[in-house]
């Protein structure tokens, strides 16, 4: 479902805008619509009034909670069912973080991605990326939102812009609190500066060599690494924010002393940061996560010279959830179900 067909569906029942402005926000906060039946009572038209238990039931099926995989660090990987009976990842993090997938499985196929390994299945409607965030905000407070997911946002560009409009207007997210992520397809450019909720942007880089990174991502646009962060450049420049630039480390393959050096020279006098977040392992993939050590000394070669970096721990990675896992093993074998703690 999109949230032009959500709106479709209010109208024909009688919904005017503040009508709907109140129900869309109602069910961001992750309340049931029938929660608020008696504060509606005097507001809503009848036929609208007598919809909302059957509306709540259909919008809560946009997005149920499959499972839930706590991690350590106060994270929890989601598996979250659609209805259509699809499954995609969602995962909370801490300091009140969400991040949403935006696709059921993804085109781009990274190397070092289990959901690049299956595939695109089809894209998710603006109406199913928003009911994550619905899902999340019945689980716990929710203040940021990163499409970092399952997928590549730029691949369903119309169905996430539509739903960070919604997300920065009635979801009271704040702008630079919404994040999109992608691995540089050349519409993000066009499109973001022209949306009246304007995203922060982060952008997958893996490598400051051009053949090595068009390894790694065997089918993002080719672009090189310069021109890629000119144009973040120029983003980051328009909207205030730093562009947040993603590097998975993978041990022996971008990790050398030459990529700390073609950071140095990629980013010096950028508007910019570097997120280091070593490797997440993926069952049946060679591919390793580096000594912490050795990822510690790359952040701190890289601050000495300027790149204001961070290095990351990938959430939840006790509970080995990430890159589609938690989706693979539910589709092999069943998903063990593990409670989330509900705030109050």
């Amino acid at each position: 479902m999109t949230l032009d067909q959500l709106r479709a569906r209010l109208a024909a029942l009688g919904a005017r805008p503040g009508h709907e402005r109140r129900l869309l926000r109602t069910w961001l906060q992750g309340r049931p619509l029938a929660h608020d039946a008696g504060a509606f009572a005097d507001f809503l038209p009848r036929r609208l009034l007598d919809a909302l238990p059957a509306l709540g039931t259909e919008l809560a099926g946009l997005a149920r909670l499959v499972s839930a995989h706590p991690g350590a660090d106060g994270s929890a990987r989601l598996l979250v069912g659609l209805a259509d009976g699809a499954t995609v990842e969602s995962v909370l993090l801490p300091r009140a973080g969400l991040c949403v997938s935006t696709q059921v499985g993804c085109a781009v196929g990274c190397t070092f991605c289990m959901t690049g390994q299956g595939g695109l299945s089809r894209q998710l409607g603006s109406a199913e990326i928003v009911a994550q965030v619905a899902l999340a905000r019945s689980l716990r407070e929710v203040r940021k939102v990163v499409f970092m997911g399952m997928g590549e946002p730029a691949h369903n560009l119309d169905n996430v812009l539509d739903a960070i409009d919604l997300l920065g207007t009635a979801g009271a997210v704040g702008h630079k609190e919404l994040v999109f992520s992608t691995v540089g397809d050349a519409r993000v450019f066009e499109r973001l500066p022209q949306g009246r909720v304007k995203p922060a942007l982060a952008l997958s880089l893996h490598s400051s060599h051009a053949g090595l990174r068009a390894q790694l991502l065997p089918r993002a646009p080719r672009w090189d690494p310069a021109d890629l962060v000119a144009a973040g450049e120029t983003y980051a420049r328009a909207t205030g924010y730093p562009i947040q630039y993603q590097w998975t480390l993978i041990e022996g393959v971008n990790d050398g002393d030459d990529e700390i050096e073609g950071i140095a020279a990629l980013l010096a006098g950028r508007y910019a940061m570097m997120n280091l977040i070593p490797y997440n392992a993926v069952d049946g993939l060679a591919f390793q996560r580096p000594a912490w050590e050795r990822a510690a000394e790359m952040a701190r070669a890289l601050n000495r010279r300027g790149i204001l970096t961070r290095l990351r721990r990938s959430a939840g990675q006790d509970v080995e959830g990430g890159c589609g896992q938690l989706r693979a093993r539910a589709g092999a074998a069943g998903v063990r179900r593990i409670p989330v703690q509900v705030a109050t």
